[in-house]
């Protein structure tokens, strides 16, 4: 398999640099461009055609809002190549990831990932598929749940469960068995946890319990709401509002 090839927008220098250096480490990424401002970037877009490409929001000048709209309609317009677009940013406010989706943003990172989830996501969304912030998944599952974005298939990463799960409405059945089962408190803290996207260590340290209770209570969630895995679980308590 040829290597995916990545632009990556960014204003902050160091920020920019550091990413360069930590994707050339890896063997399936390379990085064929680069842009400290949304004007250039577009350049570097139309020059290299990349397969995925990695943009901040608050660029200067063009923002990266503006910027994944024009390439979204470039694309459509058959002037470029099918880039797709990961947002890397800080924001997480409701309004910023509902415009980067509506502009045409296929997946939604924050910038503090470690280097092997944010390969992860690239590779996800090289793939065709969403891959979505955990802090910022319930802000999209709430618009796909209310028709105002399509069905995706969303990559939640809890940074111990690789897997992925099509968003889609819950059946009668699924429903009805969730809306009786039986969580108790603590099960339904731990479960907050993990659609917060924390592992099983993180969520041991934030309740004062051993990581073994935790590993319990998680088998009794997955037991309770019929789910493969902590990702399914996550949206299923989502979708079937289990978790606000």
């Amino acid at each position: 398999m040829s290597n995916i090839r990545v632009v990556l927008i960014e204003d902050h220098d160091l920020t920019r640099i550091g990413l360069r250096a930590a994707l050339e480490q890896t063997n399936e990424i390379e990085v064929v461009g680069e842009a400290a401002n949304g004007r250039k970037g577009w350049q570097v877009l139309e020059e290299t055609q990349p397969d995925v490409a990695i943009i901040d929001v608050g660029l200067p000048d063009i923002d990266g809002i503006e910027l994944s709209q024009r390439l979204k309609q470039s694309q459509q317009d058959s002037e470029l190549s099918n880039t797709r677009i990961l947002i890397l940013t800080m924001n997480t406010s409701k309004d910023t990831v509902l415009a980067a989706f509506a502009a045409g943003a296929d997946s939604y990172s924050i910038k503090d990932v470690n280097l092997e989830t944010l390969v992860n996501a690239i590779k996800i969304t090289y793939e065709g598929n969403a891959w979505i912030e955990p802090t910022v998944a319930r802000v999209v599952l709430e618009q796909v749940q209310s028709g105002q974005l399509p069905e995706l298939a969303v990559k939640m990463d809890t940074q111990e469960n690789h897997q992925m799960r099509e968003i889609d409405p819950l059946d009668e059945d699924t429903q009805q068995m969730i809306n009786s089962s039986s969580l108790t408190p603590k099960e339904l803290e731990v479960l907050e946890l993990i659609v917060a996207g924390c592992n099983n260590a993180q969520i041991a340290e934030r309740l004062f319990v051993t990581v073994g209770t935790v590993k319990t209570h998680v088998r009794s969630i997955l037991n309770k709401l019929c789910a493969n895995d902590r990702t399914q679980a996550a949206v299923r308590a989502l979708r079937s509002g289990l978790v606000d």
